[in-house]
């Protein structure tokens, strides 16, 4: 049975050397307005991986692919809306291409601090191990339906990973990229990030969760649909344990 770890970075903590061969990895919708603050906190506060931050423009039309160039970002545009599920497989995909080994996610609408990107990056020795940031909604003053829609995708999830998972649906955390892939996911919108977790824990994987400080500011755009999304989240976890329970 896998095992949840906890962890609380210590500063101090020397480098890991795949921190050389590890990406930041934004999948972009409609996000202009917000991208350059996002990808100048997580430049500041790690700066080993400035040179490799990586936007997935899926299908945006207000200038998203455009900005992300300007501020020297590698750039991979879908022809149109795909979802976020879809952004971050081509976003692994085209990182493992590249030689990375270890991608993290950071959501394009400001809610992540830079600071927390850099703890969830050391928050694991192995570039083996899937981190998940944990939030605490409540303390950011998440709406209630954001926070009602998170624990029924927790309680899902916990009960079907066998494991207490405390926040199902941070976009911000780390992938072992290889094996992310290998998981075979082809889940295109929010429900990839359930999905990938559920074959995470399946797989064998070691699962950390770094507790993280989200930000929820009264101009954030958000594209996550409170009751359609947790919905096609559950529909998916469900059509995984399924087919896990066939094949055994």
């Amino acid at each position: 049975m896998n095992e949840l770890s906890r962890s609380v970075t210590s500063e101090t903590s020397p480098l890991p050397a795949w921190i050389a061969r590890t990406c930041v990895l934004v999948p972009a919708f409609d996000a202009a307005r917000t991208l350059a603050s996002v990808v100048e906190d997580v430049r500041r506060a790690l700066s080993e991986c400035s040179a490799r931050i990586l936007v997935v423009d899926d299908g945006s039309t207000d200038g998203t692919g455009r900005v992300a160039s300007e501020l020297g970002c590698e750039v991979v545009a879908h022809d149109r809306n795909r979802g976020k599920g879809a952004a971050l497989r081509t976003g692994l995909a085209t990182a493992h291409a590249r030689g990375h080994v270890v991608a993290l996610t950071v959501d394009a609408d400001g809610q992540h601090r830079g600071e927390d990107a850099r703890a969830l990056v050391l928050a694991a020795a192995s570039p083996d191990a899937l981190v998940l940031g944990v939030r605490d909604l409540v303390a950011a003053g998440a709406p209630k339906a954001n926070r009602v829609s998170n624990g029924i995708s927790n309680f899902f999830l916990s009960r079907f990973a066998g494991l207490p998972l405390r926040d199902t649906q941070c976009g911000l955390r780390r992938y072992p990229i290889g094996a992310s892939l290998a998981l075979g996911s082809s889940a295109e919108g929010y429900d990839f990030e359930a999905d990938v977790l559920l074959r995470a824990v399946w797989a064998g994987l070691d699962v950390v969760e770094q507790p993280i400080r989200a930000v929820y500011p009264a101009d954030r755009t958000t594209h996550f649909h409170v009751v359609r999304d947790p919905w096609r989240i559950i529909r998916t976890v469900v059509s995984a344990v399924a087919r896990q329970r066939r094949h055994g």
